[in-house]
């Protein structure tokens, strides 16, 4: 295949990672701590033969999030806590710790508070938030700190990667890194919210239909270039 058919496939690989990525914002347009993601595009220029015009291909590799505030959505609720800011909630796996901005949380039978899929949240020292089974309010402050009838009992924990770029997500509100997460301060912690997914589902539709155009467009180009290479053959041929 020559260079202009590769470039042309290069760039078809590319735009249908981005639909993926889209279809995917869409279907998590309601997910709580949800934050959108696309692909960032890169071009590769290689010079060629002295007189010869350079050659040029794109592609798309690299998947970036979406770090903007979602929506703010009341709950009412004694463990749902939403973030006003930057930061992530540290919470502990079967594979590690990871990062989410999924602030819906339950105590469960040994009064750790935890995710729906029973992930324990950590506080700022990188421990397990206990509940006193008889806690009768529970109250968060600004900066994290939950208080039991008025006494306080641990400050929940907000962290950040070192590297912002270098975030992994390994599920659709969960996140790791490999470059080291530090605590972040100056973030504000909002009991009784959820952190709505930061998906616009009108855009995300709207881009779709651009990136659709672009690949039904690429795939002209490589249909017609492939008869252009057939009539040169056949008129070679004769």
């Amino acid at each position: 295949m020559d260079s202009i058919g590769y470039t042309a496939i290069t760039r078809l690989a590319g735009l249908s990672r981005e639909m993926t990525a889209i279809a995917n914002n869409i279907a998590n347009s309601s997910t709580t701590g949800f934050r959108k993601e696309g692909l960032i595009f890169s071009e590769h220029i290689s010079r060629l033969e002295p007189g010869e015009e350079s050659l040029s291909m794109a592609q798309g590799n690299v998947r970036h999030t979406n770090e903007s505030q979602g929506p703010l959505t009341p709950t009412g609720g004694a463990f749902d806590f939403a973030i006003e800011g930057d930061g992530f909630f540290l919470i502990e796996t079967p594979d590690g710790e990871a990062l989410t901005r999924a602030g819906a949380f339950t105590p469960n039978e040994a009064g750790e508070l935890t995710t729906h899929d029973g992930y324990r949240l950590l506080d700022n020292g990188g421990a397990a938030i206990f509940i006193p089974p008889d806690a009768q309010n529970i109250s968060a402050a600004a900066d994290g700190t939950l208080s039991s009838d008025g006494q306080p009992i641990a400050q929940i924990g907000l962290y950040t990667p070192t590297d912002p770029i270098s975030l992994d997500r390994t599920n659709g509100v969960r996140f790791t890194t490999d470059s080291g997460i530090e605590p972040i301060e100056g973030a504000v912690i909002l009991q009784g919210y959820v952190e709505s997914s930061n998906v616009n589902a009108v855009t995300e539709i709207t881009r779709m239909i651009d990136v659709q155009h672009a690949y039904e467009l690429s795939q002209t180009f490589i249909e017609k270039e492939d008869e252009r290479i057939r009539s040169v053959l056949s008129t070679l041929g004769r």
